[in-house]
């Protein structure tokens, strides 16, 4: 390995913390201002109803998830409902990380601490915009920049890792 790929994978891997610190506070946003839609079926109905105010969405798998064959023809389905809306799409290398970001919130609940509700599917978390104020948000605006700079590079959906915390 010379000098200059290590250097250019440094500036990488550097980067793609950037994308994922950003990552981050965008969901954190979503979660407290409940624009944020989580769930393969439900993200389905809303890009059925309202596809234009989505900004992102985040497909979210494992290895496991990999193999399973219906999984993954959602999300065919989805990104191409989403490249053909210009929805920005980013996919979630640690989706065990994008749970604890996401649950956060609900497990402060009663419901959660009793084990009454069954754990929501969180492969599939939408972003949307009601409001055109966020669309100055800088880590929002990062994101979008990201998925632009990806899809010129003809990686239509890029994978990301969330930093741990």
């Amino acid at each position: 390995m010379t000098l200059e790929e290590f250097s250019a994978g440094e500036q990488k891997t550097e980067r793609m913390d950037k994308v994922g610190d950003a990552l981050e506070e965008v969901l954190s946003k979503a979660l407290s201002q409940r624009t944020i839609t989580v769930g393969v079926y439900e993200a389905a109905k809303l890009l059925n109803v309202d596809p234009d105010n989505v900004v992102l969405c985040l497909l979210a798998a494992d290895e496991d998830d990999d193999r399973d064959v219906a999984l993954q023809i959602h999300f065919t389905l989805i990104q191409a409902f989403c490249c053909e809306n210009d929805i920005n799409i980013l996919r979630v290398s640690n989706p065990g990380r994008l749970a604890e970001l996401l649950l956060l919130e609900t497990d402060a609940s009663p419901a959660a601490s009793q084990g009454a509700e069954q754990p929501p599917d969180l492969h599939c978390v939408l972003v949307t915009n009601p409001h055109s104020s966020q669309w100055k948000d800088p880590a929002l605006s990062q994101l979008i920049c990201f998925c632009r700079e990806s899809r010129y590079m003809d990686q239509w959906v890029p994978v990301i890792n969330l930093p741990e915390r």
